[in-house]
């Protein structure tokens, strides 16, 4: 079962797991995609605790958030999902269907109405208040080179985090 918790007592945990991955999920009407994410942050601004996720322009998933208003984040912690991670982070929702390859389940948002994937230990749910796309000639150029080698840059979603919770 799952409680609601503050998500500064989740933080640790999060981006603890981050680098090793957690799953973005979007809906833009009857379309739902997922996809494994290792960059992100944490952090207060604007007044609002915020979760920043980076989407590149050629992913499936940025077709979606495009156009969309929210978008959730899923944490498995123990290596319970390691390979849907592997999958969902390497095969694209423009090909497969990732829920159905890696047996993924969703359950219905607790405040916004994107799912969250079952049996992950935390989720937030965001709605998103910011867009930036990435803006090349501001960026380092050892980032530029080590992980923009082919230009295929990220557009950052601002999402204010309207629920936390964790098993």
């Amino acid at each position: 079962m799952y409680r609601e918790v503050d998500y500064k007592e989740v933080s640790r945990q999060i981006m603890e797991q981050l680098p090793k991955g957690a799953f973005l999920t979007v809906k833009n009407g009857d379309n739902v995609n997922t996809m494994t994410i290792a960059w992100g942050a944490m952090g207060f601004i604007w007044k609002k605790p915020i979760f920043t996720v980076l989407v590149r322009y050629s992913r499936y998933t940025h077709e979606l958030i495009h156009n969309a208003d929210e978008f959730t984040v899923s944490f498995p912690l123990n290596g319970q999902l390691d390979d849907a991670l592997n999958l969902c982070g390497t095969k694209s929702g423009r090909d497969i269907d990732k829920f159905a390859e890696c047996d993924l389940k969703t359950q219905k948002g607790r405040v916004v109405d994107t799912p969250v994937i079952s049996g992950c230990d935390i989720h937030l749910e965001c709605r998103i208040v910011y867009r930036q796309a990435l803006a090349p000639e501001n960026l380092d150029d050892g980032i530029k080179k080590s992980c923009y080698p082919a230009g295929d840059y990220h557009v950052i979603y601002y999402g204010e985090i309207v629920a936390a919770y964790r098993k």
